[in-house]
């Protein structure tokens, strides 16, 4: 079927994609194409309805800045830009970028002044996302502006003879208030009809996979997780469940009771799966190791290893095409668009499944969908609600939830000293001194995670999250705030230690019982689907020398993984789980609960 689409140029953003999903949940078929392989021509269809400038991680400034063909703007078509999109909007019509100095992470207050189309039923104020460092400092002839933040005066813009909108804020992210709403008068803006959905899109892969397969069979890496799952009940139901076998692994880095809750599941839908236990294999490997590159490749390799292994025992030979459950932030966030800054690695992307793919040996079902339109096909397949809203689950499992150290380490809290004032220094959080992943101007950031004790106003998890984006926008050195919920340690944080440690049996142990504890709590007090996704984390960090580990809660709502902001969980929760978890184990130093939105921190803490 030839669809309606909107074209999005991939500045290299690592949302270009959530665009697109937003776009179809829309009931728009939205493609992603490469600015500097794409010209006016290629976007002079009659079915493209309007064009999106997507974020990006550079300055349009720089010398090697991404660009495109700017006839694109004499086609007559609406045009949106967003963040670098924006950006690149005013400089290549005219106008002027100028470099930031703070930048402006998370949510922001936009005011509109009810002037442009493309905020149509979205009131004055509203709370917008942001994630950049430049600003326009003036927009091209023909615009005029029509949106501000506190901390940007040219936050939106547009020119109405031309139907060119252009906004600085990530409209595509849920956190921002009304983002779907101006995407949405976007495409009223472009003339759109709507005529993609799940439904459709099942049907044109079941013919894609067809064809594609042919007269092979495939073999499935199966989790348990939602996206493998979906994608076996998809094989299964497309090709037969005589052409799939499953192949689900125990790498000893999964939660309590998965292995059989896996099992049960996959089987309830009638599929072929074969269990594997691989737990000494794979703790073996990750023996010694502590970088969190290093490890997430490790566990990539692995998996391989064992899957060769069981193809030789097997006799699966060239007949055989090797499928993934494989979705949008598993490549994006990878670097899988061209332009991408690298955010993490996947196990989906190991360099030996890179080049099957390459070779055509691997096929993705659900490469194009996020978690929301993923589990949308789980429903029109069949699946149970409870599998189809489990709980989202890393690839590599604990094994990226278990933070290891390669030296011992003790930092003795002193009060520092200004050297100008010479008064002290008054900072609200105690810096820790390991280092977690974030995300901030679609950058991957190694920066310090912070602790606090208490936080200024109301105690709400909203108000903790402005405070912890706030802190984190100020202090460069910090990309991530946690809130201390509990200690087994007494008085003030005067000492904090790190202890050499690696992935053994008895830490996954550890952090296996503390996350038995947050899952029963959640199923008991009716709150399981109240968050999109809880990692709990384990440290290997102690304070004031009482015990060798620190727990942390990381309660998430999303959508897609995209973007993100803390579980609006009761106070309730928090504290009987950090009780019980201390309790449970002496060896915890504290629990904390991790108040970050994403970005500016990732879901993940590696």
């Amino acid at each position: 079927m030839n669809h309606e689409k909107i074209i999005i140029l991939d500045f290299g953003g690592q949302y270009a994609h959530l665009i697109a999903s937003r776009i179809r949940r829309l009931g728009v078929l939205a493609e992603i194409m490469l600015p500097r392989e794409t010209t006016a021509t290629d976007l002079a269809d009659d079915s493209i309805r309007g064009i999106i400038l997507s974020g990006g991680p550079q300055s349009v400034f720089a010398d090697d800045s991404p660009q495109t063909d700017n006839e694109i703007f004499a086609l007559g078509k609406p045009v949106l830009g967003l963040c670098y999109g924006h950006q690149y909007f005013a400089q290549a019509l005219g106008g002027k970028v100028a470099p930031g100095t703070t930048g402006e992470f998370g949510r922001s207050e936009f005011t509109q002044d009810g002037k442009c189309p493309i905020f149509k039923n979205v009131p004055e104020k509203s709370v917008v996302w942001m994630n950049h460092v430049d600003a326009v400092e003036t927009f091209a002839p023909g615009f005029e502006i029509c949106g501000t933040t506190p901390h940007c005066a040219t936050a939106a813009a547009w020119d109405s003879s031309r139907n060119f909108f252009s906004l600085q804020c990530h409209v595509e992210v849920t956190h921002t208030e009304f983002g779907e709403k101006m995407l949405e008068n976007f495409l009223d803006l472009c003339g759109c009809s709507r005529d993609w959905s799940v439904e459709k899109f099942y049907q044109e892969q079941e013919k894609k996979l067809l064809e594609k397969v042919g007269d092979k069979n495939v073999f499935l890496f199966v989790s348990g997780g939602v996206d493998s799952t979906v994608t076996f009940a998809l094989l299964t139901k497309v090709l037969g469940a005589d052409r799939v076998r499953g192949l689900f692994v125990d790498t000893g880095l999964l939660r309590q009771g998965e292995v059989s809750q896996v099992e049960k599941s996959i089987r309830a839908i009638g599929a072929d799966l074969t269990t594997l236990r691989e737990a000494d294999y794979f703790l073996k490997k990750l023996a010694g190791q502590t970088d969190p590159e290093q490890k997430r490749e490790t566990i990539g390799h692995a998996f391989l290893d064992v899957q060769q292994e069981f193809f030789k025992k097997n006799g699966l030979d060239e007949s055989w095409l090797l499928a993934q459950g494989t979705i949008y932030p598993d490549t994006i966030e990878s670097g899988g668009t061209k332009n991408a800054a690298k955010i993490k690695t996947h196990h989906n992307r190991a360099p030996e499944v890179q080049k099957l793919i390459d070779a055509g040996k691997v096929i993705e079902p659900v490469a194009e969908l996020y978690k929301d339109e993923v589990r949308a096909l789980g429903e029109l397949l069949g699946l149970p609600h409870e599998l189809v809203w489990r709980h989202p689950f890393p690839g590599p499992g604990l094994g990226v939830r278990i933070l290891c150290s390669d030296e011992n380490f003790d930092e003795t809290l002193v009060e520092k000293i200004d050297a100008f004032t010479m008064q002290p220094k008054k900072r609200p959080f105690v810096q820790l001194p390991i280092k977690s992943v974030g995300v901030q101007g679609d950058f991957r950031t190694y920066r310090h995670p912070a602790v606090l004790t208490s936080i200024p106003g109301e105690k709400t998890i909203d108000n903790l999250e402005k405070f912890s984006t706030k802190l984190i926008n100020h202090y460069d050195e910090i990309n991530r705030c946690t809130l201390l919920l509990g200690k087994n340690y007494d008085g003030n944080i005067s000492k904090i230690s790190v202890k050499k440690c690696d992935l053994s049996p008895e830490r996954v142990a550890r952090l296996q019982a503390a996350d038995a504890v947050v899952t029963r709590l959640l199923r008991e007090m009716n709150a399981y689907e109240k968050v999109w996704q809880f990692p709990v984390v384990l440290l290997p960090i102690f304070f004031n020398s009482v015990g060798s580990e620190t727990i942390v809660l990381r309660p998430v709502d999303s959508i897609d993984a995209m973007s993100a902001s803390v579980g609006k969980l009761s106070w309730e929760f928090f504290d009987r789980a950090a009780k019980e978890i201390l309790e449970n184990d002496p060896e915890i130093s504290a629990v904390l609960l991790d108040c970050t939105s994403k970005p500016p921190g990732t879901i993940e803490w590696e």
